[in-house]
């Protein structure tokens, strides 16, 4: 039976830790989906690249393996549908032998919706990493929403806009964003002391009156955690910093109404 369209809904946010293996990985996110079910989520999304792990300094992620990422989503897409939620997981992919920060988006059902590939790559990935091509929003039930990928969420405003103007009421932002040594270690979201990124989470949200949700892996001395915004730039909630669990948010999507998105006079095509 399919479910009747409401205003209200249920978002998980996986602010876990890095998994110390690809398998790790894929065994993490259906325990988080099977979390999330039982919390009565719509939807969960995962950290950039969770699957199988980001390629940063210092972590021994195994060479890209495009057998077992098929395996991995196959896997992932059955969790999905035997919980009835639809997934945002942060995955890599292979398109060409080249290898892509991606999102691919699970239906309830199981069924593949498609990719969001990262366009905009920090200067640090692009010896490891191909940027994509492209946007788009994707449905589940009532909500339609968009995905920016870490630093193009951070700091290239476009990529909310966009899918704020074509009707998403929540841009999903999968991160990546670890301790650094000497680093600030923040106990509360958009602490002035902190650096610009929590901070640009709020704008996202408010220049688009859309909800913005960005999630993180949680580690110790995180600077950035997992949270939603509301689409007035308001803080709706937040994960505490570097404790793993769901981040569990009731959305009330008829807030989303993409207001200031589509009164943009952009120079830019649309």
């Amino acid at each position: 039976m399919a479910r009747p369209l409401t205003s209200m809904v249920r978002i998980a946010l996986a602010n876990i830790q890095f998994p110390a293996t690809p398998d790790e990985s894929v065994s993490l996110a259906e325990q988080a989906i099977a979390r999330a079910s039982t919390e009565r989520a719509d939807l969960i999304c995962f950290p950039e690249c969770f699957v199988p792990g980001y390629r940063a300094m210092g972590k021994r992620v195994p060479p890209a393996d495009p057998v077992f990422l098929e395996r991995a989503w196959s896997a992932i897409a059955a969790a999905a549908a035997k919980s009835d939620v639809a997934v945002i997981l942060g995955t890599e992919r292979v398109v060409d032998d080249a290898l892509r920060i991606s999102a691919l988006v699970i239906n309830r059902d199981g069924t593949v919706a498609g990719f969001q590939d990262k366009v905009q790559l920090d200067p640090s990935e692009e010896e490891t990493y191909s940027a994509g091509s492209g946007r788009r929003v994707f449905q589940a039930g009532s909500l339609r929403f968009g995905v920016a990928i870490c630093h193009e969420g951070w700091r290239y405003p476009e990529t909310v806009r966009w899918p704020a103007r074509r009707g998403a009421h929540v841009v999903f932002h999968p991160h990546f964003h670890e301790a650094e040594p000497g680093g600030y270690r923040p106990s509360r979201f958009a602490d002035p002391a902190n650096s610009f990124h929590e901070k640009a989470a709020l704008c996202r949200a408010a220049e688009n009156t859309c909800f913005f949700a960005t999630v993180n892996y949680a580690s110790a001395g995180s600077p950035t955690t997992s949270a939603v915004v509301r689409p007035d730039g308001t803080l709706l909630s937040y994960q505490p910093y570097g404790q793993p669990g769901l981040l569990v948010a009731d959305i009330d999507i008829a807030e989303a109404t993409g207001l200031l998105a589509a009164r943009c006079k952009s120079p830019y095509p649309s």
